[in-house]
C-alpha cells in the first residue's frame, strides 16, 4: 500500500503527504506493537530480517526526499517507521554494530520528530535510544575498536536529547545533555556540528533577553546564555581552524557570542568586560591579512571592542584607540559616518577623546579622498564639539589646524555647507559676546576669515572682522580692533562705521572723526540706521561735537526724500542740531565760526522746510516754526555780545529770525498779537545797522554799499508798513528806527556820491513831523565830514541838511542851545558864503532867530560858563559888523543898516556890551557919513 505511494520520490508534490504520513504512523505503529509482543511470538529470523530490511528501505527512502517545509513530515514519518520496523527486526541480544546502528537511527529519529514539535513521539523514540546507549555503554568492547564509533553515535544521542529537551524548555535536561557531550571526542566533523547547536542555543537565549537593543524581563539570563556559547568554545576549541576555514568561521561565530554574552552579562560580573575583551581580541587576531578590513562584519567588532571599552570606563587613551581602529578601517561611507558621529556624541563629556577622534576623521578622509560631503559634516560636527570645550585656546588650535588641512587639500566647501559653518561660528562667537567674554568672541569671529570659508566671497570675511573689531572695542583693545577691520576687502559703509567707531574710542580729533563720518555716508551701502547707532555713540560719550556732526548728516539724508511723512522727523532734528549748536557755542573756547555757520544753514534750511509744506499739513510745523523765530531772534541778540567780529552773522540771524516770524505768520491760522510785529520791525533794524556799520567801513567796495543802500531802502519800507500794525506804545520805537535808518542811508549815499538821493532823504525827513534833532544833526555830521560834499550849485545838500537841523530845533523845542550855536553859525556861514542878496535875507533871518534865543535863554549857565557859548555870542556879533561893512561898501545902505543894527543888539551878550555898542554905533555913522558925501 506505501510502496506504489513512494515510487516517484523525485517529485514529492505528487506524493498526497497526509495520506502517506497516516500510512506511515499506522506502519510504526504496528511495528511498534509487534516489538512489545515479540516475547510472544518468540525469535523468528525470517521475519526479523524482512522487518529489518523493510525498517532500511523505509529509513533509505526518507534521504531522496528534498529537505523542505513540506516534505518534512514524510521524512520524519519514512524515519520513524523504519525506525520501528528495524526496531521490531532487532535481535533480542545485539552485537556491538547493531547497537551502533540503532542509536544513531534512533537519535536521528527523534531529532526529526523534535524539529516538528511532535515531542510525545520523540520521547517515546529518544527512550528507546536511552536503552540502546546504556546497552552499548555495557557491551563489552575489550580492544577498544569500535571507542570512536561509540563516543560519534553516543555524541550524536546526547545531542538529540539535549536538542528535544531544549526545545520542550527542559533546560535542566539539556544542559545535562550538554555536559555529557563535553567529556566525549565524536571527531571533527561532529564537534562542528555539536558547536553550531550549542551556540544557536546560547544565541536564542541571548535574542531573548536583549531584543531591540534593550533588555527585557528576562535580561538575566545572559550568565546561562554565556554556559551554553562556553560549552560550544570547549567542544570547538580543540579543533585546528588555520586550514578550514568554515570551521574558523565557526570559532570566529562563537566567540563573536561569547563577546557579546560576556557585555551583556557585565552587569551581574564587571570581569566579563575583560573576557568579552579578550574575546574579540582574538577575533581580531585570527583575521586574514589578506581580507578586506573593512568589511561589516569586522567592524562589527570593533564596534564591539568600542561598546566594551566604553562599559568598562577604560582610559581615554584606549577609548582613543578603539575609536581610531574603527576609523582606519572605514569606507566613510554615509551610514559610516553617521555610526561614528552618532557615537561620539555620547562621548561628549569626554572633550578630548572626541576632538581627536573628529580629527583622526578628517584627516583619514582627506586622505582617502572622501567625498566633500564627510568632510563638511566633519567639519560642522568639529565646530559644533569645539563650541562645548573649557579649553578656548586649544579649541581654536584645533579648529585652525582642521581648516588648514582641508585648504592644504585643495578641498573647497560648497556654499551651503560653508554658510553653515560660518553660521555656527557666528553663533558661537555672538554667545560669548553676550557673555561679556569679548576675546573669545574675537577668536570665534577670526576663525571665520580663514581661507576655507573663501567661496563665500569677501563679503563675508569682511563682516567676521568687523565683528572681531567690535569684540576689540569692548575689551577696550583699540589698536587690535583698527588691525583686525584693515584687513576687511569690502570696505563699505558697514566698514567704515566701524572704523568709525574705533576712532571715537581711541579719542582721535574731531577732524578726523567727521571725515570717517563723511566717507560712510557716501558709501553705496549706507544705511541710515549706522547715523543712529553714531548719534547715541556720541550722545553717551558726551561728544558734543560729533553728534552735532551726526545728527547733520542724519538731517542730510533726508534731503533725498519727498515724502511728507518725514517732515516731522526733519522737524525734529533740526530742532536738536539748533539745540545742541547753541550749547556748543555757549562752551569756553567754542570755535564760533563753523558754529554760527551751522547754526544759520539749519535755520535757512528750516525756513524752506516750512515753505515747501502744503496748507493741509501747516499744522504739523506751525509750533515748530513757533519756536524757530523765538530761538533765532535770542540766538541775535546773543550773538551782538558774544560773537565777536562777526557782525555779518549777527545780522544774518536777525535777518532769518525775522523771515521766520514773517513766514509764521504768514502760516498759522491765528490772528497774532499786535507785539509781534515790534519783533519784525527789531530784527529787520538790528540786521540793516549791522550791516551798514560793517560795510561803510569800506569805502573800497562800490557795490557792497549800492546793495547795503537798497537794503536800508527796504528796511525803512518794511518798518514803516508795521506802524499801523504795532501797538501805539511801540510806535515811537519804529520812529527812531525809521530815524536812524535815514541817517544810515545818507551814510552809504554819501560814500556812494549820490547826492540827489541823500537830498530825497532830506527831503523826507523835513516832511516828518517826527522828526527828532539827533537824526537831523547825525545827517549834517556825515555830510560835514564828507569832503566831496558839494555846497555850491544846485545841489545844496549841507545848507538843506542845516536848514533842516535848525527847524526841527525851533519847531519841536529840542534846543541844545551849544548845538544851536554851532548849526546856526553853519548855516550862516554858507549863506554869507554864496554872496546873494536873497541868501543874505535868510542869513539876517537866522541872526534874528539866534537874537531871539539869546534873549530868552543867554542868561543860562553851568558851572560858570554860558550855556550859549561866549565865542559863538562874538562870532554873531562881528559876522553881523563885517556883513553890515561889505554892504555899506557895496551901496547897500538899507542891508548895511540892517546887519549893524543886528551887531549893535548882539552887544548886549556879549562881554563890554556897551562899549562895543557905542563903537558900532559911531563906526556905522561915520561910514555913512562917508559913504553919503562920497
Amino acid at each position: 500500500k506505501i510502496k506504489p505511494k513512494l515510487k516517484n520520490i523525485p517529485s514529492s508534490t505528487s506524493i498526497d503527504t497526509a495520506s502517506v504520513v497516516k500510512d506511515l504512523h499506522q506502519i510504526a505503529s504496528l511495528a511498534k506493537s509487534f516489538s512489545d509482543q515479540r516475547l510472544k511470538w518468540g525469535d523468528d529470523a525470517h521475519l526479523a530480517d524482512l522487518l529489518d530490511q523493510q525498517g532500511v528501505n523505509l529509513w533509505n527512502a526518507s534521504g531522496l526526499f528534498r529537505q523542505d517545509s513540506d516534505s518534512r513530515l514524510i521524512v520524519a514519518a519514512l524515519r520513524l517507521a523504519g525506525f520501528r520496523l528495524m526496531e521490531a527486526g532487532l535481535e533480542s541480544e545485539p552485537s556491538i554494530q547493531a547497537l551502533l546502528h540503532m542509536l544513531q537511527v534512533a537519535s536521528k529519529t527523534g531529532s526529526a520528530l523534535s524539529e516538528l514539535g511532535n515531542s510525545e513521539a520523540a520521547a517515546s523514540v529518544l527512550t528507546c535510544a536511552a536503552k540502546f546507549e546504556e546497552a552499548l555503554r555495557n557491551h563489552s568492547d575489550p580492544d577498544r575498536a569500535h571507542e570512536h564509533s561509540k563516543a560519534r553515535v553516543t555524541t550524536l544521542y546526547f545531542s538529540s536529547r539535549m536538542e528535544a529537551a531544549w526545545r520542550e524548555k527542559n533546560e535542566g535536561l539539556a544542559m545535562f545533555m550538554a555536559d555529557k557531550i563535553t567529556g566525549l571526542d565524536p571527531g571533527r566533523n561532529r564537534r562542528e556540528l555539536l558547536a553550531t547547536k550549542l551556540l544557536d542555543i546560547g544565541k536564542s537565549i541571548l535574542r531573548a533577553c536583549h531584543q531591540g537593543g534593550k533588555l527585557v524581563a528576562e535580561g538575566n539570563r545572559a550568565p546561562d546564555a554565556l554556559r551554553w556559547m562556553q560549552k560550544a568554545f570547549q567542544v570547538i576549541e580543540p579543533l585546528e581552524c588555520s586550514h578550514h576555514s568554515e570551521l574558523a568561521e565557526l570559532k570566529r561565530a562563537v566567540l563573536r557570542s561569547l563577546a557579546r554574552g560576556y557585555f551583556l552579562a557585565s552587569s551581574h560580573d564587571p570581569e566579563n568586560l575583560t573576557r568579552a575583551e579578550v574575546a574579540l581580541e582574538e577575533i581580531i587576531s585570527t583575521i586574514d591579512p589578506s581580507v578586506d578590513h573593512t568589511s561589516s562584519e569586522y567592524q562589527q567588532l570593533r564596534w564591539m571592542k568600542l561598546a566594551v571599552v566604553k562599559r568598562r570606563k577604560a582610559g581615554d587613551i584606549e577609548l582613543l584607540h578603539a575609536l581610531e581602529s574603527i576609523i582606519d578601517n572605514m569606507t566613510f561611507s554615509d551610514s559610516d559616518l553617521s555610526d561614528i558621529l552618532l557615537e561620539l556624541r555620547s562621548l561628549s563629556p569626554q572633550y578630548d577623546v572626541v576632538t581627536s577622534t573628529i580629527k583622526r576623521c578628517l584627516w583619514r578622509a582627506l586622505d582617502t579622498s572622501a567625498s566633500i560631503s564627510c568632510i563638511e559634516k566633519l567639519l560642522i560636527s568639529l565646530l559644533f564639539h569645539c563650541s562645548k570645550g573649557d579649553d578656548h585656546r586649544k579649541a581654536m588650535k584645533n579648529l585652525e589646524e582642521s581648516f588648514q588641512e582641508v585648504v592644504k587639500s585643495d578641498i573647497e566647501l560648497s556654499k551651503a555647507a560653508a554658510s553653515a559653518c560660518l553660521t555656527l561660528i557666528w553663533q558661537y562667537g555672538d554667545r560669548h559676546y553676550h557673555a561679556s567674554r569679548w576675546l573669545e568672541a574675537a577668536d570665534w569671529f577670526i576663525c571665520g576669515t580663514n581661507a576655507v570659508f573663501s567661496g563665500l566671497g569677501p563679503s563675508c570675511t569682511s563682516k567676521c572682522l568687523r565683528k572681531a573689531a567690535l569684540c576689540y572695542i569692548q575689551q577696550k583693545e583699540y589698536a587690535r580692533a583698527a588691525s583686525a577691520v584693515k584687513r576687511c576687502p569690502v570696505n563699505g559703509a558697514t566698514t567704515r562705521y566701524v572704523v568709525f567707531l574705533i576712532a571715537v574710542h581711541q579719542g582721535l580729533y574731531s577732524i578726523r572723526l567727521h571725515a570717517l563720518l563723511r566717507q560712510m555716508v557716501e558709501a553705496a551701502d549706507f544705511d541710515r540706521k549706522m547715523l543712529l547707532l553714531a548719534c547715541r555713540l556720541a550722545h553717551d560719550s558726551d561728544m558734543k561735537s560729533l553728534l552735532l556732526s551726526v545728527l547733520m548728516a542724519l538731517s542730510d539724508t533726508l534731503n533725498f526724500r519727498n515724502d511728507v511723512e518725514n517732515l516731522a522727523e526733519a522737524m525734529v532734528l533740526i530742532r536738536c542740531i539748533i539745540r545742541l549748536t547753541l550749547k556748543l557755542l555757549g562752551q569756553p573756547g567754542a570755535n564760533i565760526p563753523p558754529l554760527v555757520k551751522t547754526l544759520l544753514n539749519y535755520f535757512k534750511n528750516a525756513k524752506t522746510l516750512v515753505e515747501a509744506v502744503a496748507c493741509e499739513n501747516v499744522a504739523l510745523v506751525i509750533r515748530d516754526l513757533s519756536w524757530l523765530w523765538r530761538t533765532a531772534y535770542n540766538c541775535a541778540i546773543d550773538g551782538c555780545s558774544n560773537w565777536d567780529n562777526h557782525g555779518e552773522e549777527v545780522s544774518s540771524a536777525f535777518d532769518i529770525s525775522r523771515q521766520l516770524l514773517e513766514l509764521y505768520i504768514a502760516k498759522t491760522l491765528t490772528e497774532v498779537e499786535p507785539s509781534t510785529y515790534v519783533y519784525i520791525a527789531n530784527a529787520s533794524f538790528a540786521a540793516t545797522s549791522g550791516r551798514g556799520q560793517y560795510r561803510c567801513s569800506d569805502i573800497c567796495c562800490p557795490e557792497i554799499l549800492r546793495n547795503l543802500s537798497a537794503e536800508i531802502k527796504s528796511c525803512t519800507g518794511r518798518i514803516a508798513s508795521l506802524l499801523d500794525k504795532v501797538p501805539l506804545a511801540d510806535r515811537a520805537h519804529l520812529q527812531s528806527f525809521l530815524h536812524f535808518l535815514r541817517v544810515f542811508h545818507v551814510e552809504s549815499a554819501s560814500h556812494l556820491g549820490e547826492w540827489q538821493t541823500i537830498l530825497e532823504t532830506i527831503e523826507e525827513a523835513t516832511r516828518d513831523e517826527h522828526q527828532p534833532l539827533v537824526t537831523c544833526e547825525a545827517i549834517g555830521d556825515v555830510l560835514w565830514e564828507n569832503k566831496n560834499c558839494p555846497i555850491n550849485g544846485m545841489m545844496q545838500l549841507l545848507y538843506a541838511a542845516l536848514e533842516v537841523i535848525l527847524h526841527a530845533c525851533l519847531a519841536h523845542s529840542q534846543l541844545s542851545l551849544d548845538k544851536f550855536s554851532r548849526w546856526l553859525r553853519s548855516i550862516c556861514s554858507i549863506l554869507l558864503a554864496k554872496g546873494s542878496g536873497a541868501d543874505r535875507s535868510k542869513a539876517i533871518q537866522y541872526f534874528d532867530q539866534a537874537n531871539a534865543v539869546l534873549e530868552e535863554y543867554g542868561d543860562l549857565a553851568e558851572n560858570g560858563n554860558p550855556l550859549y557859548p561866549a565865542d559863538e555870542r562874538l562870532w554873531l556879533l562881528s559876522t553881523a559888523y563885517n556883513t553890515g561893512v561889505e554892504c555899506l561898501h557895496a551901496s547897500l545902505v538899507d542891508e548895511a543898516r540892517r546887519w549893524f543894527e543886528c551887531a549893535t543888539v548882539f552887544c548886549r551878550f556879549v562881554p563890554n556890551g556897551k562899549t562895543r555898542a557905542e563903537k558900532i554905533s559911531e563906526t556905522y555913522t561915520d561910514l555913512l557919513a562917508r559913504y553919503t558925501r562920497g
